[in-house]
């Protein structure tokens, strides 16, 4: 269980990367927040959020889940995605880590959901994706790729909170013929806001 001094926190640094002196913790002038600050050269050490994008990969009105090949969640169902590599797009990230996990290319058609999961400092987001040929094959990272109808998925072993809400709103949209765009956060206890509704296709 996450608590808030490790969220406020995040990462230990314990030594300046500039000049190798130690860390300490402190509000440097101008500030509001507790900083990891270096106790010569005075660099502060600042840590934001990690951007994980990815795709959810539709064909044929099925969906594209990757089996985890590594840990958190190793053996659990998740879309392709992963953290953003510096010099690329969000878009362009979302369809690396989708040719990567699950060997598929892809085309982006719209930015669907956005979560802020705060109890890790991460912000996840998806877009939605199509795929013009069932091709795919499971990358290092994947056990397995396996396109799904609505009624396969594999709810119970779906690997992230982000994961089933982003199907959950997919195949609700889906019924409704519409596709919004939603925000949601999730917080230390695993808790999830109402998602606030940016707009549709």
């Amino acid at each position: 269980m996450w608590n808030e001094s490790e969220v406020r926190k995040g990462v230990n640094v314990n030594y300046c990367s500039h000049c190798g002196a130690t860390i300490r913790q402190e509000i440097p002038a101008g500030d509001n927040r507790l900083r990891d600050v270096c106790t010569e050269c005075g660099m502060i050490h600042y840590q934001n959020p990690r951007i994980v994008a990815g795709c959810l990969p539709v064909y044929d009105n099925k969906v594209l889940l990757c089996r985890r090949a590594i840990e958190p969640r190793k053996g659990l169902w998740t879309l392709p995605g992963g953290f953003l590599e510096l010099g690329e797009s969000i878009e362009q990230g979302a369809v690396r880590e989708t040719f990567e996990e699950a060997g598929a290319d892809v085309r982006v058609t719209q930015l669907y959901t956005l979560f802020n999961v705060l109890h890790v400092g991460q912000l996840s987001l998806f877009f939605l994706a199509e795929m013009d040929s069932p091709v795919f094959a499971a990358g290092e990272e994947s056990l397995d790729v396996q396109l799904f109808e609505e009624q396969d998925i594999p709810w119970d072993e779906l690997a992230f909170t982000t994961i089933r809400q982003t199907l959950e709103y997919f195949f609700s949209d889906r019924r409704q013929g519409e596709f919004i765009q939603r925000i949601q956060d999730i917080d230390y206890k695993n808790a999830m806001t109402q998602p606030r509704t940016v707009g549709t296709a």
